[in-house]
């Protein structure tokens, strides 16, 4: 089975945004109808992905969901 695109995007994405992107792990898991990525980053760029206010996180997860509804998907972030 092929990884689902939304969780090679955000991968891509959190590469960009980090100082150390070997450290960047996304797994998914499919429930019901959901997708459900995790993030995982090194403990000195967990702010680099969340962002002032959430400001970051929240444009990903809106990226996100816009390459879902395209695959006709629902897609859930977590970032450990």
């Amino acid at each position: 089975m092929s990884r689902p695109r939304e969780a090679e995007v955000l991968e891509h994405i959190a590469k960009q945004l980090v100082d150390d992107p070997a450290s960047v792990v996304v797994t998914e898991q499919t429930e019901h109808d959901t997708l459900r990525l995790h993030l995982q980053v090194a403990e000195p760029d967990v702010g680099k992905v969340i962002g002032r206010g959430g400001r970051m996180a929240k444009a990903i997860r809106a990226l996100l969901k816009v390459v879902a509804t395209r695959d006709g998907t629902k897609v859930d972030l977590d970032i450990d």
